[in-house]
């Protein structure tokens, strides 16, 4: 994704005092009832709105565009604000916990609202071969050098699991990487396909703990250059592939199959030629385990129609699944069953904060990378609310243990 084509993502800030009116009026009605806590609000007059009651959160608006794109873009515009610095807060995470706890209450209080915010549809397109390279190289092309100052030596993307408050982010990941291992039921005899490789730390693993033989599938030219760095020397292969690809060349060729926090990227419509993809690589009798975020089943239909600012400003293409989702998909494109369902999304929480932590402790060699201040807001406000995300619960994760009949 060139420079030009990130540029194309900024939206033009809608003008008007009328506007500014109306964007006052619909910012009042939405955080009447606050409930859980309390928003101070300071308006660029100097004005002090106060909504809700207990722990204050404050949020100082700098420029009223925030108003305006609120009024005409929704929840949308609430992100683009942030990363062009329209308005700053005291504490991020707590400002979107604060939100997204009463989220559901201000839908049911002010429908006519709840249309408004609603009224731009998701395109719905197709997530082809060609389109799924472009998305995931406007991501995980942003340069290992990046990724290497957020994320810990293990370079894992993916949600890791704690076994105590204070311990290191890399036994967290690895502890992760031991239990989908377990799940597999892993031995040396197996034949591991991982998709979604990133950068070969689950495949090193799985070779280096189980002595198994792992082929990693990426798509991102980025990651497959260093994860053959990090496996050089184990008996594992990373090819640049797509998943649909690979499944033409190697059916029934794995007794195993891991694929970690990759589903998301996919789009809805793919989630059938993922499951029946995995059906024909898996020999019968094999096992997959697959972790993914997942949407609440109740609120999967409202979110799969409506926009998305990480889809648009970090994850081009990606749709979060929900469980009933994915169940429906496996049952009618494959002989998958689904035997295992491990709720980890609580440890995405802590997961999340650390890696901001490190992304804000490393923010001049991020810039040094020459990553302007926009891109630095918008990843704050992307780790931000995802970590306010994990805590409110919006958002769950699991490793799922699928078998494949005989």
């Amino acid at each position: 994704m060139t420079v030009a084509e990130r540029e194309l993502r900024r939206e033009p800030v809608p003008r008007g005092k009328l506007l500014d009116g109306l964007a006052l009026r619909i910012l009042r009605r939405a955080l009447e009832g606050l409930e859980g806590g309390a928003l101070e609000v300071a308006l660029p007059d100097g004005e002090l709105r106060r909504f809700g009651h207990g722990k204050t959160v404050a949020l100082a608006v700098h420029d009223r565009a925030l108003l305006r794109r609120l009024a005409t873009r929704g929840v949308m515009g609430f992100g683009e604000s942030y990363t062009a610095g329209e308005w700053s807060t005291d504490d991020l995470v707590a400002l979107c916990e604060l939100l997204l706890r009463n989220a559901e209450a201000a839908r049911h209080r002010h429908p006519r609202l709840r249309r408004l915010l609603d009224a731009r549809p998701r395109p719905n397109t197709r997530n082809g071969l060609f389109r799924a390279r472009r998305n995931i190289a406007y991501h995980y092309d942003l340069g290992n050098e990046l990724f290497a100052l957020m994320l810990d030596d293990t370079m894992t993307y993916s949600c890791a699991v704690f076994g105590h408050d204070d311990e290191p982010l890399a036994d967290a990941q690895r502890r992760k990487y031991r239990l989908i291992c377990e799940r597999l039921q892993l031995e040396p005899s197996d034949r591991v396909l991982e998709i979604g490789c990133g950068w070969g730390g689950f495949a090193a693993f799985a070779a280096t703990e189980f002595g198994c033989s792992v082929t990693g599938l990426t798509i991102s030219r980025a990651q497959a250059l260093l994860a053959r760095e990090r496996t050089a020397g184990l008996d594992v292969r990373i090819v640049e592939q797509d998943y649909r690809e690979h499944v033409l060349e190697h059916r029934g060729g794995y007794t195993k199959i891991a694929s970690i926090e990759m589903l998301e990227a996919i789009g809805e419509r793919q989630f059938g030629t993922y499951f029946a993809a995995l059906d024909r690589l898996l020999e019968p009798g094999g096992i997959a385990c697959v972790q993914t975020i997942l949407v609440p089943d109740e609120r999967w239909n409202r979110y799969r129609r409506k926009p998305d600012w990480i889809e648009r400003y970090v994850f081009p293409g990606c749709l979060i699944p929900s469980l009933g989702a994915l169940t429906h998909a496996a049952a009618t494109r494959s002989k998958l069953a689904i035997t295992r369902v491990d709720e980890i999304g609580p440890h995405y929480a802590e997961t999340l904060r650390r890696w901001r932590a490190s992304f804000n402790r490393n923010l001049e060699r991020v810039r040094r990378l020459g990553y302007d201040e926009r891109f630095v807001r918008t990843w704050d406000f992307y780790l931000a609310s995802c970590e306010a995300a994990f805590r409110t619960r919006w958002l769950g994760d699991a490793q799922l243990t699928l078998e494949r009949r005989a």
